[in-house]
């Protein structure tokens, strides 16, 4: 399976804003982004004139940055929010927020996106009971998610949810706090997608997404 393997924050670095890629480093002076760092490579500081493609590329690569996802992954979610009969941008920013790794981060059961991918593909996550292993599992209203019971797996949980507790939005819910575990209500809606990246533009996405 391809993953990226460079330095995350080189990411915020490119797109010169917070992705929220580190956790709870991210909050701290350590970030990049507060240090005001120029964007990566050697010509990093000097500022050019952006075509209109490229704003278009900009923002389609912040968006895959931020939940995670490579291009093929992208293309895939681009093409079932295209078949729906609802907004094709909502519709693709429904599915990433439905993904499994993004919920359990949602719930705060781990601290950033990807610390949630290997919680869940290492299998301490049970939806509905069953133990699962696909970060990119697509949820539906009413699925439950539940951190393992065993001693590890919920140490891992609860210090998550300490260390920084979660903004949960409308369409979860949490269950408990003690044995974590989570709901999905409602199908999310735009109103719904994380306000860190809700300043995203879908429909620029779109335009390039069918070129």
């Amino acid at each position: 399976m391809a993953r990226f393997t460079d330095p995350v924050c080189k990411r915020c670095r490119r797109e010169q804003i917070k992705l929220y890629l580190k956790g709870a480093r991210c909050y701290t002076p350590k970030c990049p982004i507060d240090r005001e760092a120029p964007p990566p490579g050697m010509h990093g500081t000097r500022r050019s004139k952006v075509s209109e493609y490229g704003v278009r590329l900009r923002e389609k690569q912040r968006l895959k940055f931020f939940y995670g996802i490579l291009e093929r992954q992208f293309v895939r979610y681009f093409e079932l929010a295209a078949r729906t009969s609802a907004n094709t941008g909502e519709g693709l920013l429904s599915l990433l927020e439905r993904r499994l790794d993004n919920v359990v981060h949602r719930l705060g059961f781990a601290p950033s996106r990807a610390a949630a991918r290997l919680l869940v593909c290492h299998g301490h996550v049970l939806v509905n009971g069953r133990k699962c292993d696909i970060s990119s599992m697509i949820l539906r209203p009413n699925d439950v998610v539940k951190v393992k019971t065993n001693a590890r797996s919920q140490k891992m949980a609860r210090t998550a949810l300490q260390t920084t507790p979660p903004q949960i939005p409308d369409f979860l819910m949490l269950l408990n706090n003690e044995e974590p575990e989570g709901k999905m209500t409602r199908i999310p809606t735009r109103q719904d997608v994380d306000s860190r990246i809700s300043e995203i533009r879908e429909q620029l996405i779109i335009e390039i997404a069918t070129r």
